[in-house]
C-alpha cells in the first residue's frame, strides 16, 4: 500500500476522526423508460401528477418525454438514500396506470426515431432552454442513443475531512484548492480503475436489435431480435459504433480544475463546422442552442463528473469556477435489471469503498499515455471483460484482468474496513466479499446472469426485460406507500405544477435574447 494511503488511513482511524466517515453524503439519480404493456416505449406525455418536470426536485424527464429521472436527496446513510429511492419509485407506480418502469438500461424495441417525443419543459424561458437543447442532441447524436438509461451515483466527502488533511500534508493554498485537487485526484483515479466497476457491475451484455437503425456494428445475433456480445459486460458504455466526432477532441485529464473547466469552457464556445452548416434556426424555430462543439457543458459525455451545487440561473461551470468541487457523479452505472431500484445496498456500499480509495489513495498526474490505458481498459472491459485470459494495460504491461481485479480488491479491504469501524457492523467488508467472489467467478456477474436468464427461458432481451419490469412493478405496488407518504409526494406534486404555472406567468424577456444571455454567461468567467 502506498505510504499516502498508510498515513490517510491511520490519521482518519484516530479516534478523534472516525466519526467523519459517518458524513459522507451519497445521492442517487435513476434514469427508466415508460413503457406499455407490450413493452413498448410509452408514447403518453409526462404523468401531470408526477408534478412538473422542471420543477419537482425528485421526479423528473431526463431526454425524453418517457425517459424519467428520480432523484434522491443527498443523505449520509446509503440505506436512507435507498429506502428514499423506493419510495419515489413507489409513488410513481401509483400515477403510471397500465404502463410499467423498463428495467434494464438499454431500452425497449423503440418507435421510428421521429416519433421518439422530446421532453417537454412548458413556455418559461428556462423550460423552453431544456427543450432546444434537447433538440439540438437529436440534431447532434439521434433520438435513439438518448433513450438509454443508467444510474448516476453522487458521492462527497465531508468538509470536515479536507482541512485535516490539508494540515497534516502541508498543502500550500486555500482550504477550498485543497479540496478541489483532492477531488480532481480521485476522478484521476476513477479514470484509471471504473473498469473493474464495469466488470462487477456492467449489466448490458445485449440488446434489441433494432436499436441500431440498420447501422454497422461488430454485435453477433443471439435471436432474431437481439443483438449481443457473448463476454460483453456493458454495451452500455462500449462505442456500439456511435462516435461523436465533435466530441473527440475533448479529453479533459483532469490534472486540475482549470484545465478542465477551461477545456470545457472552450468546447461551448468553440465553432463546429458541421453545426455551423445547420444553424441555430429551421423555418424560423430554434434547433439547436447554438452551433459550437457543445451546446452547455452538461453535453460532453463523461464517467465521471465533478460537481457543485449551482445557485439559480447560474451554469455549472461558473459554479466550479467560483466555489469549487463539492461532491463527485459517478456515472458509468448499468441499471442492474434483477433489482427493483437497479441498484442495492451490497453495491452502494462497495462503491463507498471503491470511491473512498480513488480519494485516498496516491494519484499521479495522467500522461497522454496513462489517459488512453484508463480508456482502452475501460472499452475492453466492457464488449470483452468476461473473456477468460483478457489482459489490460498497466504501467507499459500487459496485465491479467482477473489477477489485477483481485489485486484492487484487495487494496480496497482496508477502506471497507475502516467504514466498517465508522459505522460499527461488517456491511461494507460483505459487499466487498460479495465483489471478491465475482472476481474469481464472472458467472456470478450482473452481465452473466443476464445471458444465462435469457437462455433459460428462452427469452429475447425485450421478452426478458418486459418479464422483469412486471416483476418489479408487482414488487412496487404490492405495497403501496402509508397515506402520509402519499400525501407528501402529492404535495410536492401540485407545488412544483404551481411552480411552473408561477414561472410562466411571471417571464419577463425574449427567449432569443435569454438564449443570448445564457451563452454570454460563460464566455464572462475570468480566472
Amino acid at each position: 500500500m502506498s505510504e499516502l494511503l498508510n498515513r490517510r488511513l491511520a490519521l482518519l482511524g484516530e479516534r478523534a476522526n472516525l466519526s467523519l466517515l459517518e458524513q459522507c453524503l451519497h445521492g442517487i439519480e435513476r434514469e427508466c423508460l415508460r413503457v406499455t404493456g407490450e413493452g413498448r416505449l410509452a408514447q403518453t406525455p409526462h404523468p401531470e401528477a408526477l408534478g412538473s418536470a422542471l420543477t419537482n426536485e425528485q421526479i423528473t424527464t431526463d431526454y425524453s418525454e418517457s425517459l424519467l429521472e428520480f432523484i434522491t436527496p443527498a443523505l449520509p446513510d446509503p440505506a436512507q438514500m435507498l429506502a428514499s429511492l423506493d419510495k419515489i419509485h413507489r409513488f410513481a407506480y401509483s400515477k403510471l396506470g397500465n404502463e410499467y418502469l423498463w428495467s434494464p438500461s438499454m431500452p425497449c424495441p423503440l418507435p421510428a426515431e421521429e416519433d421518439i417525443p422530446i421532453a417537454y419543459y412548458g413556455t418559461s424561458n428556462i423550460g423552453q432552454l431544456k427543450y432546444v437543447y434537447r433538440k439540438g442532441l437529436a440534431l447532434r447524436y439521434g433520438k435513439t442513443m438518448q433513450c438509454i438509461a443508467g444510474i448516476h451515483y453522487n458521492f462527497s466527502l465531508p468538509e470536515k475531512l479536507w482541512p485535516l488533511l490539508k494540515e497534516a500534508e502541508g498543502f500550500d493554498g486555500t482550504d477550498r484548492d485543497f479540496q478541489s485537487s483532492a477531488y480532481i485526484a480521485l476522478i484521476r483515479n476513477f479514470r484509471r480503475y471504473s473498469w473493474l466497476l464495469m466488470y462487477l457491475f456492467g449489466a448490458s451484455p445485449a440488446l434489441d436489435a433494432g436499436f441500431l437503425r440498420g447501422r454497422s456494428h461488430q454485435l453477433e445475433q443471439l435471436d432474431p431480435d437481439t443483438l449481443y456480445l457473448p463476454y460483453a459486460t456493458s454495451l452500455r458504455m462500449s462505442d456500439l459504433g456511435y462516435q461523436s466526432n465533435a466530441q473527440a477532441g475533448l479529453t479533459p485529464c483532469y490534472n486540475d480544475l482549470t484545465s478542465y473547466t477551461d477545456s470545457l469552457r472552450k468546447a461551448v464556445a468553440t465553432p463546429y463546422p458541421p453545426y455551423v452548416e445547420v444553424g441555430t434556426h429551421k423555418d424560423g424555430e430554434w434547433v439547436q442552442l447554438n452551433t459550437n462543439i457543445l451546446q452547455i457543458e452538461n453535453e460532453y459525455y463523461s464517467n465521471i463528473r465533478p460537481k457543485r451545487v449551482t445557485y439559480t440561473g447560474e451554469r455549472p461551470i461558473q459554479a466550479l469556477v467560483a466555489r469549487g468541487i463539492q461532491y463527485v457523479e459517478a456515472r458509468c452505472l448499468d441499471i442492474n435489471p434483477f433489482l427493483p431500484m437497479g441498484i442495492d445496498l451490497t453495491e452502494s456500499r462497495f462503491l463507498d469503498a471503491f470511491l473512498l480509495y480513488c480519494a485516498l489513495n496516491d494519484s499521479p498526474l495522467l500522461t497522454s499515455t496513462s489517459c488512453g490505458n484508463a480508456t482502452s481498459n475501460f472499452l475492453s472491459v466492457v464488449k470483452e471483460g468476461r473473456r477468460p485470459g483478457l489482459q489490460l494495460q498497466r504501467d507499459g504491461q500487459a496485465v491479467d484482468m482477473k489477477e489485477w481485479a483481485g489485486e484492487l480488491l484487495e487494496k480496497i479491504a482496508p477502506l471497507a474496513a475502516l467504514l466498517d469501524q465508522s459505522h460499527g457492523g461488517d456491511a461494507h467488508s460483505k459487499a466487498l466479499d460479495a465483489q471478491m467472489a465475482k472476481a474469481q467467478d464472472s458467472s456470478l456477474t450482473p452481465s452473466a446472469q443476464v445471458l444465462a436468464a435469457m437462455a433459460e427461458h428462452k427469452e429475447s432481451f425485450a421478452q426478458f426485460s418486459l418479464r422483469q419490469s412486471q416483476v418489479h412493478a408487482e414488487f412496487f405496488r404490492s405495497e403501496p406507500l402509508s397515506g402520509e407518504e402519499q400525501a407528501k409526494f402529492e404535495e410536492l406534486a401540485r407545488s412544483s405544477l404551481a411552480q411552473q404555472a408561477e414561472l410562466e406567468q411571471n417571464e419577463v424577456g425574449d427567449f432569443d435574447v435569454f438564449v443570448g444571455a445564457y451563452q454570454a454567461s460563460i464566455l464572462a468567467i475570468s480566472n
